[in-house]
């Protein structure tokens, strides 16, 4: 039998880790979710009722935040591939840091809407206040999960365990720390357009 003959026998796999399907499966939904949320927000606008008010500026500093966070993420990603797990634990904490201040600055958004009467629910709600309390809310829910998933990556950096032969794990936290930055920059757009 030839060589050529065994190559072609051999089973193809399914070309994708079960951790990263399971991880695009998740982004999937999450596309699915705020794609509603956004379609909702829009049709309930053109039903009348309406409150227009001013975007809170908080918002424009997370947008740098988070857009900041993504390149320090990446910057961490392409230490692990060079094996410099002391710049990718510099990188991986300046990410969590760039996070956790984004999170203030939605606690600080959310007391912006508050001071300006615009609440989430009760006598005083309007849906469009309601509207940005979710979009914003349900962000900063995943953000906060991506924020677990990189404590793990950076914990596991501790014990040498993320290098250049072993990224599955700080990949898909890349991916998902990016797609959640491209999700804020979406929401942002989406809200600068529409509000």
């Amino acid at each position: 039998m030839h060589s050529s003959e065994t190559l072609t026998n051999k089973q193809p796999g399914s070309g994708i880790h079960p951790l990263r399907f399971l991880m695009w499966l998740m982004i999937v939904s999450i596309i699915m979710m705020f794609a509603a949320f956004t379609s909702a927000y829009v049709v309930r606008r053109g039903e009348g009722n309406w409150l227009d008010y001013a975007l809170p500026t908080g918002l424009l500093v997370n947008t740098v935040l988070i857009v900041a966070s993504s390149a320090s993420m990446q910057w961490a990603w392409f230490e692990a591939r060079r094996d410099e797990l002391k710049r990718l634990q510099i990188g991986l904490f300046l990410t969590v840091a760039l996070g956790g201040a984004f999170l203030v600055g939605q606690w600080n958004v959310w007391g912006e809407l508050v001071r300006n009467k615009i609440f989430f629910g009760g006598v005083d709600a309007n849906p469009s206040g309601s509207f940005l309390y979710v979009l914003t809310g349900v962000h900063a829910f995943h953000l906060v999960t991506g924020l677990i998933f990189l404590l793990i990556v950076f914990l596991m950096s501790l014990r040498f365990q993320v290098h250049s032969r072993k990224m599955m794990t700080m990949t898909n936290a890349a991916i998902y720390w990016h797609f959640l930055g491209a999700l804020w920059l979406y929401l942002y757009l989406f809200l600068l357009l529409n509000h």
